[in-house]
């Protein structure tokens, strides 16, 4: 199945990655400056799980080019992103540790470097103290917030725990893998639509943020369900998935337009760019129903880059107009996502080339 495009989506990848380390990189600090332009504050608090997503990004480029010198600057990043933590991987948010240690676990696989494996298990071991029976189980969202329950600490920690499952065999971290997801399931998910919620209990009060619609929280659900089919070959897996990315249209793609929603500046700039990594995910585990997704990933890329890019190189949070004055990391790491994303597709096989 293939879908008919006319542009070098490779090349846009490219030119995105370059934009992005000219823009963003300081090179005294060894890691991404977090606003273009820095007004000389703009990393004064720093926030980790925007670097992990850098990590991440970083190997998207590798993936792509095998080239040293991008190897050589994903090293850097990582190893800059652990200093600014404080020389340590550690953190009180469990969703950050889960994110960094997802993405060093893709750089181990590019790479066969072992300090970067030695980093996930270090994470891994961490993340594991977030179960606690509070709210009936699941992952905390954070050391100092025992109680709150959300998608993004749960959903992550699922695919995190099913991918080393899948490196080392454990049948512990597959158990982990499932407990996990199940309680996601069970306690943050509408079960009519598959529609997955951010969190339950944030003020204490036991209720669920119903109004709090993320795209991330279901890009992280579906993949999920993505590598709990591969660790099980369990389809029911691969139906929940589906259903949530039809549950992500009907919800938070505007039907007049078929974009998705600009949903904020700060973390939720990155929250598309993670929806689109797992949609992927999606196209590549069911090819035959990739159609809608493929489509939907191609309208936006366009969209963002011939209505949401400056001349400059950075990208707008709506991906349909001018960027804003000043464009945070978070926001530019989704765009970079979105044209690894189509070039992705296009090596792959799921677009024509030019």
């Amino acid at each position: 199945m293939t879908v008919q495009v006319k542009v070098d989506w490779a090349q846009r990848a490219a030119i995105a990655q370059e934009d992005f380390k000219r823009l963003f990189w300081s090179e005294d600090r060894g890691v991404m400056d977090q606003v273009v332009p820095c007004n000389g504050t703009c990393n004064d608090h720093y926030i980790y799980w925007w670097h992990a997503h850098v990590v991440d990004v970083l190997v998207d480029a590798l993936e792509r080019t095998d080239a040293s010198e991008d190897e050589v600057l994903l090293e850097r990043a990582f190893r800059g992103a652990k200093k600014w933590n404080g020389d340590t991987l550690l953190h009180n948010y469990y969703d950050d540790m889960e994110w960094m240690a997802l993405a060093l676990l893709r750089a181990y696989h590019k790479t066969g470097k072992s300090f970067y494996k030695e980093g996930v298990l270090e994470l891994w071991e961490d993340i594991k103290t977030a179960w606690n029976d509070n709210m009936g189980g699941g992952m905390a969202w954070k050391k100092d917030q025992l109680d709150y329950k959300n998608t993004p600490a749960n959903a992550p920690a699922s695919i995190l725990a099913a991918r080393i499952y899948q490196m080392d065999r454990r049948e512990e971290d597959l158990e982990w893998a499932q407990r996990i997801y199940q309680f996601n399931k069970e306690r943050l998910v509408d079960p009519k639509t598959g529609f997955v919620w951010d969190g339950m209990n944030r003020l204490g009060d036991g209720q669920i943020d119903y109004d709090w619609k993320y795209t991330y929280c279901q890009g992280v659900f579906i993949g999920a369900g993505i590598e709990l089919f591969n660790c099980t070959g369990d389809e029911s897996y691969l139906v929940d998935a589906q259903r949530t990315a039809a549950a992500t249209v009907q919800e938070l793609v505007d039907p007049d337009t078929g974009m998705l929603p600009r949903e904020g500046n700060d973390d939720c700039g990155l929250f598309k760019g993670i929806l689109i990594r797992y949609l992927v995910n999606l196209i590549h585990i069911q090819p035959d129903l990739s159609l809608p997704w493929i489509n939907l990933i191609q309208h936006n890329a366009i969209s963002l880059w011939e209505r949401g890019r400056s001349e400059a190189g950075l990208f707008s949070l709506s991906w349909t107009g001018e960027p804003e004055p000043e464009v945070q990391l978070s926001g530019q790491l989704s765009g970079v996502m979105l044209f690894e994303a189509m070039a992705e597709l296009e090596r792959t096989g799921f677009l024509d080339p030019k």
